[in-house]
């Protein structure tokens, strides 16, 4: 059912997201990535997995704004952090200050203390409207590239450790070497239903591309990767490698695999993202990555009611 959110303007009404909207969102954000970046990043595959968060309620937790034409102008969706997103040829109407004051008040609703976003620092009025709403920087992200005119080399293994792609069987033992890694730094540990729906069960995941390393038989590293077709580009979604088991090389070679294995696919170039608080970055510099572009996440505290 259509409503009218307070503080848009007229001529446009609001609603909330259904599984049918899946491919006018994508269409949405792919025309604010085309319009920032030049070319898509992101998939039908973690849109989709991005609404399916636990504990997100489409009717309560999502908004969608179309136009007198029955377009969809702007989005937004909030739980435990928020994305807003406003197609490049309805902005300056007040949409995105609309659904920034829509999500605060849901986040306010659920007993939220506060509310995250993450702005390409690119996108200067964007950062310039979080800013006036009292946001503030928490973390740096960055998006990290791999060109590849020519095919990759690959380290020798370290001694005892064997390499070989992603095969059916894997997906648990995966989940768990990525979530006992991310422990040290991520807020909440994923179940394996939610990780899945960003990683193994995504549409664009590929196995082939995706490499794991063995010692004595047991899983210490994981690259899992994505074929995104909208970018002609290789995407690296997690790199973990179980504690006892790091400084031994295993990540470099890992990613270094992926690199010469979406090389032989005809893909020129590899992409991941990685933010300050994981700490890697200067080990994917190391491997040769470079920074692409890079975002902010900020952060507002919200006053209880």
């Amino acid at each position: 059912m259509s409503d009218l959110m307070p503080g848009l303007p007229p001529g446009y009404r609001a609603r909330q997201s259904t599984a049918e909207d899946l491919g006018d969102i994508h269409r949405l954000v792919a025309a604010c990535e085309r319009e920032l970046y030049g070319q898509v990043h992101t998939d039908r595959g973690r849109i989709a997995a991005d609404l399916a968060r636990p504990g997100l309620d489409p009717e309560l937790d999502t908004r969608l704004v179309h136009d007198r034409a029955g377009q969809l102008a702007a989005r937004a969706w909030v739980n435990r952090r928020s994305e807003v997103d406003v197609h490049p040829e309805h902005r300056g109407h007040g949409l995105g200050g609309a659904l920034l004051d829509w999500a605060e008040a849901r986040a306010r609703q659920t007993g939220g203390k506060r509310i995250v976003q993450t702005v390409p620092d690119n996108d200067r009025n964007a950062v310039a409207l979080l800013r006036s709403r009292g946001y503030e920087p928490m973390v740096t992200e960055w998006l990290l590239e791999f060109l590849m005119p020519e095919k990759p080399s690959v380290p020798e293994p370290p001694a005892g450790i064997t390499v070989r792609p992603f095969g059916p069987g894997d997906e648990h033992d995966a989940h768990q070497v990525v979530e006992d890694a991310f422990d040290e730094w991520q807020q909440r540990r994923r179940t394996y239903q939610e990780w899945a729906r960003h990683t193994v069960e995504r549409p664009g995941f590929a196995p082939a591309m995706s490499s794991l390393a063995f010692a004595e038989g047991q899983l210490v590293g994981v690259a899992l990767s994505l074929d995104l077709p909208d970018t002609c580009e290789g995407y690296i979604e997690q790199v973990a490698v179980r504690r006892d088991h790091r400084n031994r090389g295993i990540a470099r070679l890992l990613l270094r695999t992926v690199f010469r294995s979406f090389h032989q696919q005809g893909r020129h170039a590899c992409t991941l993202a990685t933010h300050s608080e994981t700490g890697a970055l200067d080990l994917y510099l190391s491997v040769g990555m470079g920074v692409r572009h890079s975002s902010t996440v900020f952060h507002k505290e919200l006053p209880t009611e």
